[in-house]
């Protein structure tokens, strides 16, 4: 596909008038555990009863490893690490991730590269393989399939994030469970649970976790949870029995830590980059408004949204590119279908990865997003603008807001600086920073 500037597209948008943007902080809840801290938390939980006296000497765990940008995940990995080390114990890392990383062995150990889990690193193997094993059947009529490695360990830790999911609710959503039930099942157990569609993966997800937990070596699981500003708040040990009950519980208090766009609508969202090492879906959708299926909402709600730039973290997976109205040619050169294809096949969501209106650089992308609003005042549009879906604490929001802002109508939100041009260079790229 041919995208160029100059022609009929860039006649058309030319006079498109972009607002001016001033710098805005929003401030939330701050439960933090500081990155130096993280080890010593990770030792405290695992020296409680009955974790600690579940890893023996010379026993093979496995511990899990996610695809996901999780807030210190080589920090937290580490330590469970070390841990089981310390009990005299062998570790060895799984890649815990379904059908990501193009579903092969050797593409998921790239997605855990890219977040500084390797080997040397972690001081421990990395077995990266797609082979399953197949345990049984889970009372929602689904077959149940778990990592090959991690099954033939004397115990497995299930480290992962706790969060809500970006496509659908339930009482387990991205969590211990969806670990077990996608993450160790592989392409083929990530494929099962997503068989039914959104509409059943709630039902399906604990069912075949029960299956995991009664069949495999599960040891427990030891979930993290993030604050609004992407910092580990909190880290818990569960043991295996008690994941089906615990995880709610968590779930709950992880959507008490979720950030949002405190202004709560706006006519155009402009998110600089998007990428799988900040949401499954490149943003998350609880914060731009903007999900791939009818079960799940919540979020900015919003007109229009445009894509800037895809993060070198997703390795050409831009499963969630879809979500957009408009990305820049700079995007869509990045998109590997080899990459994003196996993760829409896999979970039946084909919505994440059509390609929306592609156009020339930044400054295009947002006048397409402008002038193609309907039923708004095009002199003072409402344009948010924020870096990714992960970092909202300082964003840029149009001169439409200003007033109310300065006026205190958002609590914890404040002006940092005046209405301003937006900067571009001579080929349309955003030169102003937040």
């Amino acid at each position: 596909m041919q995208i160029k500037r100059g022609g009929v597209v860039s006649k058309l948008l030319e006079g498109v008038k972009i607002p001016r943007m001033f710098r805005a902080k929003q401030v939330f809840p701050r439960e933090v555990i500081k990155p130096e801290d993280i080890p010593a938390k990770v030792f405290s939980e695992l020296s409680r009863e009955p974790f600690v006296s579940k890893i023996k000497p010379g026993m093979q765990i496995a511990i899990t490893a996610g695809s996901r940008g999780i807030a210190n995940v080589a920090i937290i990995t580490r330590a469970i690490v070390d841990f089981v080390k310390s009990k005299n114990a062998i570790p060895f890392i799984v890649p815990a991730m379904g059908s990501h990383g193009g579903a092969t062995a050797e593409g998921q150990l790239e997605v855990l590269a890219g977040y500084d889990i390797t080997p040397s690193t972690m001081g421990c193997e990395i077995r990266s393989s797609m082979e399953v094993l197949e345990l049984g059947m889970s009372d929602s009529g689904r077959k149940v399939f778990i990592d090959k490695n991690a099954f033939n360990s004397d115990g497995i830790i299930i480290s992962c994030r706790l969060k809500p999911h970006n496509a659908f609710r339930g009482a387990y959503e991205s969590g211990p469970c969806k670990m077990m039930a996608v993450g160790l099942g592989k392409q083929k157990g990530a494929e099962q649970v997503h068989s039914d569609g959104m509409g059943r993966i709630h039902i399906n997800i604990p069912s075949i976790a029960k299956v995991v937990i009664s069949k495999a070596p599960v040891l427990f699981a030891i979930p993290s949870i993030e604050n609004a500003y992407d910092e580990t708040c909190k880290i818990e040990a569960v043991d295996a029995k008690d994941i089906l009950t615990r995880e709610p519980e968590l779930l709950k208090f992880a959507f008490t830590q979720m950030p949002s766009l405190l202004v709560g609508e706006c006519d155009v969202l402009i998110v600089d980059e998007t990428g799988k090492n900040y949401s499954g879906t490149g943003v998350d959708p609880n914060i731009t408004g903007t999900f791939s299926t009818e079960y799940a909402t919540g979020g900015v709600k919003v007109q229009r949204t445009c894509f800037l730039d895809l993060s070198d973290e997703s390795h050409g997976n831009s499963l969630g590119v879809g979500l957009a109205n408009v990305i820049t040619k700079k995007f869509f050169d990045k998109i590997d279908p080899e990459k994003m294809y196996p993760n829409c096949i896999t979970s039946t969501v084909l919505a994440s990865a059509r390609i929306p209106c592609v156009v020339a650089n930044d400054k295009e992308a947002i006048q397409m997003c402008i002038r193609t609003c309907t039923g708004i005042d095009k002199d003072n549009v409402r344009v948010i603008r924020i870096p990714n879906s992960l970092h909202i604490g300082n964003i840029m929001l149009s001169e439409a807001y200003y007033d109310d802002v300065k006026a205190g109508r958002w609590p914890g939100l404040s002006v940092l600086s005046e209405p301003e041009e937006l900067i571009f260079d001579a080929d349309g790229e955003m030169l102003t920073r937040f």
